[in-house]
């Protein structure tokens, strides 16, 4: 009843909120809702593993809020930066390997994680990539796996994921 409650009342805000004010957006939404959202930059924290290899580019490996952790992406980067070559079993691994740490140095683990999400430079190695993704995920969080066309340092699979601090 709530869930049902809760869509009758938001999406019509939500609709028309792009022509409210802020102060009349608080209004319209209820308190619980906004109660969720981040109240100020504080509660966001930069994680940086020191395992692995800094970040290719100008983000960190995940930002840290008092309700979840966000991960960048890991490739298949080894600790001094190289991209390995190998097996997809052997990059997956070494990707879900980078984002084990990045989830250690932000107080989490992969058994916490809720959803990620997986790219793919050929979806030819879905299956192979699958297998080892098994052994790492075995609680099943919800997945999204597509194909893109490059991907940073024309690595062939790059992880993404949110997990509960």
């Amino acid at each position: 009843m709530q869930a049902v409650l809760r869509s009758r009342v938001i999406r019509p805000a939500i609709a028309q909120s792009a022509r409210l004010s802020s102060a009349q957006v608080i209004q319209r939404f209820p308190k619980a809702v906004l109660s969720t959202s981040i109240r100020n930059m504080s509660d966001l924290t930069t994680i940086i593993a020191k395992d692995i290899v800094p970040p290719v580019g100008p983000y960190s490996h995940a930002v840290k809020t008092p309700t979840a952790i966000y991960c960048s992406g890991q490739i298949h980067l080894d600790p001094q930066g190289n991209m390995i070559s190998g097996t997809i079993t052997e990059k997956t691994a070494l990707c879900l390997k980078n984002l084990e740490a990045v989830l250690k140095e932000a107080g989490s683990s992969i058994q916490k994680i809720v959803k990620v999400n997986i790219f793919l430079a050929d979806m030819a190695d879905f299956a192979e990539m699958n297998k080892e993704y098994e052994k790492w995920m075995v609680h099943k969080p919800a997945r999204s796996c597509v194909a893109v066309k490059t991907l940073p340092k024309n690595a062939d699979v790059e992880i993404e994921a949110i997990a509960l601090p």
